[in-house]
């Protein structure tokens, strides 16, 4: 009797264990998953949310970077065990600690060139997200260290460890030869991630890949930029061309945000590009002005703002170098001769790649969300205007000629 019992325990146990297995990951797809080595810990637990466990343990190389934090809190939220290696003070990445429930945010110190220490971080996961980049060279990082060698790095190390996915950041735009317009070998940022994306393959040849546009959010480098006064010379802005001759798609960061966890739970995502842009393209000089509208800068408030070519204000090119010699670091408003460089190149789409839409993500409406994230760096703040005193500006015109299509 008591053996009949154990029997039927165990029959139990062993339908919940391979219904717990099949249901790990929600895919579209209809082939059930296994995963390869069973265990408690890879199992969904709970009913959702920060309390629960997905299924999914990450490690996630860059979560401190400005896309990192809303990446995290997102993770957090579908209930995502995260590893989180840092480099430096343990205390710049204390904040991330709130976004899951206890024990579900670990972290890991290590260094780009350090193996071992990458090995421990990808040790336990079944998912490494890498977001780990730079907009600028520093002494001790190139963009070569980064963008390709460490990338390639992270990627051979998580498949020689058995991480099941794997998820990079690349960037819109890239060329192995870009089109040079300030710099005479084109922006080396771009160049090197799109050497990134190969080696990348090469290693994790299943590798999900996303390629965003210009992202803004809070703490952003793209309307922080703008709105910066070391970017600006007194009531003029350097643009090339005045900004006429450039089309930009920005996105949302929590659209790009939501793409990539919506394709880590998403097996079929492997070994795809995605495009991460925005739903509508402008024109760099409308969307300038607007900017500017936003922010009070403008005839209304005694501000004569005006759009300038670099020849007509050489002293843009002064504080160019004077930023790249003495801020390597960190560059005040970002202002240096690469930013100058990708700032100008037509975000550029392909045809036959994915994008965000394709991954399920409703996109934010620019027109809506740009004013709301420049709404504290606003002229005038404590200035209470009357209802209609001033006009709301309106939002640019779309890019009626869509970029250029790119089938190289």
């Amino acid at each position: 009797m008591s053996i009949h019992i154990f029997n039927n325990v165990k029959v139990l146990k062993n339908r919940t264990l391979s219904l717990a297995v099949s249901s790990h990951y929600s895919t579209e797809s209809s082939e059930p998953y296994v995963i390869k080595n069973p265990a408690l810990s890879q199992l969904k637990r709970g009913t959702g949310g920060r309390s629960s466990f997905n299924g999914v343990v990450a490690t996630v190389f860059g979560a401190s970077g400005f896309l990192g934090g809303y990446l995290i809190n997102k993770l957090g939220k579908i209930g995502t065990q995260m590893v989180i290696p840092y480099r430096g003070d343990s205390y710049f990445v204390k904040e991330l600690k709130l976004t899951g429930d206890l024990g579900q945010v670990l972290f890991q110190p290590y260094h780009l060139n350090d193996e071992e220490s990458i090995r421990k971080a990808v040790k336990y996961s079944n998912v490494v997200i890498n977001l780990v980049g730079r907009d600028w060279e520093t002494k001790h990082f190139k963009f070569n260290d980064v963008h390709v060698e460490g990338a390639r790095r992270i990627a051979r190390i998580s498949r020689e460890m058995g991480v099941e996915r794997l998820i990079h950041l690349s960037a819109l735009n890239t060329d192995p030869l870009p089109a040079p317009i300030y710099l005479s070998k084109g922006s080396g940022f771009l160049a090197s991630k799109k050497a990134g994306e190969q080696a990348v393959l090469e290693e994790f040849p299943n590798a999900t890949i996303f390629r965003p546009s210009d992202m803004y959010g809070q703490g952003d480098r793209f309307l922080l930029m703008y709105s910066h006064a070391w970017r600006r010379n007194g009531q003029n802005l350097v643009l090339w061309k005045r900004g006429e001759q450039t089309v930009k798609q920005p996105v949302a960061v929590a659209d790009v945000v939501n793409g990539i966890a919506n394709a880590m739970l998403d097996r079929s995502t492997s070994g795809k590009i995605y495009q991460a842009v925005g739903p509508t393209p402008y024109l760099l000089a409308d969307l300038i002005d607007w900017i500017f509208a936003i922010l009070r800068r403008n005839e209304d408030f005694n501000f004569k703002f005006k759009r300038t070519g670099f020849l007509e204000n050489p002293q843009h090119l002064i504080k160019m170098w004077l930023t790249d010699k003495l801020c390597p670091s960190w560059p005040p408003g970002y202002v240096t001769a690469e930013r100058f460089e990708r700032e100008f190149v037509t975000d550029t789409l392909d045809e036959r790649l994915p994008t965000l839409e394709d991954l399920g993500v409703k996109l934010s409406k620019t027109e809506y969300y740009i004013p709301f994230e420049l709404q504290f760096l606003r002229d005038y703040q404590y200035y209470i205007d009357s209802i209609g005193e001033f006009k709301v500006p309106d939002p640019p015109q779309p890019y009626v000629a869509q970029a250029k299509r790119n089938f190289a």
